[in-house]
């Protein structure tokens, strides 16, 4: 089965992709991980999202999942809920050329009455020569926009 014509700019993104990934905030000690994303076609004009983390001993430490939409040319939505208590609404644009493509995102976040504050998130996808490299900031707890984390990625 085909994905639906509005995902062909990211139809190259379809599938698993696991590598290192490195983490840093001004309140936390900073960290490295190994980091899994999984991009799904489920027959609909969105794809399905699942990122998971974790630690150097294997501990897992975050998961998110979500829809990857593409609502018109040159545009892009990621719709995440984490088990945290945060739903991010990100919008944003997606470039697409023979060798590379890049998605990025602003996002607002709702949060739960009992989640850690975070007021807005920004993400970064980059697919170029078999690598997928993610970048993620966030303005949380009182903290503006910072970097949080950085991983590369490889298809498995």
């Amino acid at each position: 089965m085909e994905p639906a014509p509005s995902l062909a700019p990211v139809a190259a993104l379809l599938g698993t992709w696991r590598g290192e990934g490195a983490g840093s905030y001004p309140t936390i000690e900073d960290f490295t991980y190994t980091d899994e994303v999984v991009f799904s076609d489920v027959g609909k004009p969105f794809l399905h999202y699942v990122q998971r983390s974790w630690s150097a001993d294997g501990s897992p430490m975050h998961t998110e999942t979500g829809y990857l939409r593409i609502p018109g040319a040159g545009t892009a939505e990621l719709i995440l809920a984490q088990p945290m208590g945060q739903t991010e609404l990100a919008e944003g644009t997606v470039v697409a050329e023979a060798d590379s493509l890049v998605l990025e995102f602003q996002a607002r976040v709702a949060n739960s009455a009992t989640a850690k504050q975070v007021d807005a998130t920004r993400r970064r996808y980059e697919l170029t020569g078999g690598r997928l490299v993610t970048t993620f900031a966030m303005a949380a707890v009182g903290q503006p926009m910072t970097h949080h984390l950085h991983s590369d990625m490889r298809r498995v």
